[in-house]
Formats: structure tokens, sequence, C-alpha cells
């Protein structure tokens, strides 16, 4: 049994603050993260739960959907992933993780930002993988402003873009193809339900995802699509050293959560995994928090 799934005090499964300061340019690499995140690697064992599905993760390269990406293969899906062509080193690691569980993969790079290519993302990955019937939307910008009056217009536009607009690109075009039966996933936030001020355009934009998310469940699924939100708290990926949090903040990531840690990008992969598969069936509408005991009431 891996030992992700043995039984051990979960505050001290994974590495706890203090950490280093490790300032990287945006977006950030995984692979420049001390300490290492942990993705599912070596450690995530799929059963089959999504034998013959096609999915397309947004932002699959690093973080929440690196690992999401590492499960779906796992659980025998055929997996796209589209990221920012900086994010090159980390995608062509994530290519080969998927084609080693024995799935196809797909590189899409691009900004999904640019409507034109966010819009020709699911024909792209139907037209490559045969079909789509999974979406996660995860890719996300953010950035930390010491105060309010910092925030620029061109960050603020910038993260709109990137976690609302791309959303609604992406989905409206998803589910013009995908059948029923299909399932989408958002990726909202702890910071939709308490949003901090240096980061309020990106807590603004997650809450904005919670809205969608609920608003269009009540639609898609007559046509037997479902979709879900997952909502993090602090989850030790790039997006924070790479300017999403001060370098205050990330010696000391996640330590004010009840784990006295932050969470692993594998940690949120299961949620992601019954989002998209059958037993997941009842499911539209919600929002699943992972947030390290904060909640999201």
């Amino acid at each position: 049994m891996p030992d992700r799934l043995q039984m051990q005090d979960p505050r001290k499964q994974h590495p706890a603050p203090p950490f280093a300061k490790q300032p990287q340019p945006a977006p950030g690499l995984t692979r420049r993260l001390t300490p290492a995140a942990d993705h599912g690697e070596d450690s995530y064992v799929g059963t089959g739960k999504l034998e013959g599905r096609k999915a397309l993760i947004t932002g699959g390269d690093s973080g929440i959907g690196r690992a999401v990406a590492i499960a779906y293969a796992r659980e025998g899906a055929d997996v796209a992933i589209s990221y920012l062509p900086e994010e090159q080193p980390d995608a062509d690691e994530v290519i080969a993780l998927v084609e080693q569980a024995g799935r196809k993969a797909v590189a899409i790079p691009g900004d999904v930002a640019d409507e034109s290519h966010s819009r020709q993302l699911p024909k792209r990955a139907a037209f490559e993988l045969g079909g789509l019937d999974i979406l996660v939307v995860n890719a996300g910008h953010q950035k930390s402003f010491s105060c309010f009056d910092d925030v620029t217009s061109t960050d603020f536009d910038t993260t709109m873009r990137t976690n609302l607009y791309a959303l609604f690109w992406t989905t409206q075009e998803a589910a013009k193809l995908m059948p029923p039966g299909a399932s989408i996933i958002t990726t909202s936030s702890v910071q939709a339900y308490d949003p901090s001020t240096t980061i309020l355009h990106y807590a603004t934009t997650k809450a904005g995802i919670v809205a969608f998310t609920k608003a269009l469940a009540s639609e898609l699924i007559k046509k037997g699509i479902r979709i879900n939100s997952v909502a993090p708290g602090p989850i030790w990926t790039p997006l924070n050293p790479s300017g999403g949090s001060s370098q205050e903040k990330v010696e000391n990531f996640g330590g004010g959560s009840a784990f006295g840690r932050p969470g692993q990008p594998v940690e949120l992969a299961p949620v992601y995994v019954l989002l998209a598969s059958q037993e997941g069936s009842y499911i539209t509408g919600e929002i699943y928090g992972i947030t390290g005991g904060a909640g999201i009431a």
C-alpha cells in the first residue's frame, strides 16, 4: 500500500513551515520549489475509475493541474493539458508521466487569456483525443500586492481574463461538444469565502467562479452534463513563490491552517477524480472545500 494511503497523523504527513524564501519569476516552475511538491508521482494508484475517458486540464503542467493529470491517467483517461509556453519544462514531465501510465497525452501550449486560444482548446483536445468528456478549468493568475492602492488596472485585467474570461470561453465551447455523462470541474478557492486584501482581485475571480458554477449547473444538467467546483485552501504550488504571495508569507505558507502545514496537490486529486467519474453521478452545482480546516461556509 502506498504510504499516502496508510493511516498516519495528517499534520505530519507532508512538510510544514518554516520554508526558505524562494522567489522565481511568474508563472513559476514546479522543479524550483523547496521542498518539492507532491503531485502523486510516486504514490497515486488508480483503480480504473476513468477508463476510456478523454480529459482536458487547463494549467495541467504544475500544481493542482499536474496532480489531476497524473491521477486521471492512472485512472484510465487520456489527457490533454494546456499551459503557458514558459512552463514547457514542467509540461514535458507531465506528458511523460501520462504516457508512462499507458495513456495518450496531448500538449497544448498557449495563453488562456487569449480568447481565440481558449475557445479552440476544447476542439483541439477533442480532435487529438477522439472526444472530450471531462473538462478541468484550473489555470489561474495570482499576484500579491502590499496594499489596495498598488493593484494596477493591467494586473486586474490579466487576473480577470485568466481566471474568469477563460473559464467562460472554454466552458462555453466544451459544453457544445461534450456528451451526456460528461463532467466539468472548475477550481475556485477558500479566497471566495475568506478573501485577503493583498489578492482581492484574485479572490474576486474565485467568488465569480463559484457563482458561475452554481448558475450553470441547472442548465447543463438538461444536457446530462455535470459541473462542480473544488475550493482549495493553501496548497504548495509555484503560484505563491512566483508572486502570488510575499516571500515573508511563503516562509510560513500554510502554517496558519488547522494542520499547521500547506496541502499538497496530490491531496486534492481524489476529489477531482470523484467529480469526473460515474461515482459522482448525482453531484452537480456543488463546491467542494479542501481548505485545511478553514471551511467554505
